[in-house]
């Protein structure tokens, strides 16, 4: 789900490649969000922001303050998950084997965290494990919701975590401000209303969720200063 293409800062990106490359993994997943923070958010405003990152392996939860991370939390479960999730279920239920392709595209098709507005359904074509013949079975959105079902509690649970463990002057922020969603993860249908449904807080989705990143590195490199605070803050954490 995560698009190729040029960027005009992507010569900068590579230059700094040997700047990353000094600091632990855990700074380059800091940078990373707060990189899109910059991109949604701006830079160094006072106020506090919450972002989820939800790529392809990691998702990322963070909260950003004065250019400073206040907190952040890196789970190892994202798209790919979900579409594992996916394959299991309906290999358990249909004992038809799909592949990761097919499971990529009934999440983006059908897949959703939250009731659809319209029932929505998709052909699925697949292998038999019984017979050993193809196959193909009719799935409804219900269904993949019921599969993607685990994935969206544990993804709750750790926003829970994240919110509780927030300074009280910060939460304030995000009760007025929200939460932003970011990354191919954030594509899934009604998942910024099941957060808003059970957190009770404002939540949007970013303008271009798939290149955040990106779009927030090109600008943190046109403010050196602004990386280099952001490096030293994170390594001193």
């Amino acid at each position: 789900m995560s698009p190729r293409g040029f960027y005009p800062g992507a010569s900068r990106v590579r230059n700094l490649r040997p700047l990353f490359s000094l600091f632990s993994s855990d700074l380059a997943i800091d940078l990373g969000t707060a990189n899109t923070l910059v991109y949604v958010r701006g830079k160094g405003e006072p106020t506090g922001s919450m972002i989820i990152d939800i790529g392809g392996g990691t998702t990322d939860i963070a909260v950003i303050s004065l250019s400073g991370i206040v907190y952040a939390r890196s789970l190892r479960m994202a798209g790919n998950q979900m579409d594992e999730a996916i394959t299991t279920y309906v290999k358990r239920k249909y004992n038809l084997l799909i592949g990761e392709r097919t499971a990529e595209q009934i999440k983006i098709e059908i897949g959703s965290a939250f009731p659809l507005d319209k029932p929505l359904t998709m052909e699925i074509k697949g292998r038999n494990l019984i017979e050993g013949v193809p196959k193909t079975i009719l799935l409804n959105d219900s269904e993949v919701r019921e599969a993607l079902s685990e994935w969206v509690s544990t993804l709750m649970n750790a926003i829970r975590v994240g919110l509780e463990r927030i300074p009280p002057e910060l939460s304030a922020d995000i009760s007025d401000r929200g939460i932003v969603l970011t990354g191919g993860g954030a594509l899934l249908k009604n998942l910024d209303s099941r957060i808003r449904e059970e957190t009770g807080l404002p939540v949007s989705i970013a303008d271009d969720p798939l290149c955040c990143v990106v779009l927030g590195t090109g600008k943190m490199l046109d403010d050196f200063k602004l990386l280099r605070k952001l490096s030293i803050d994170s390594v001193a954490a």
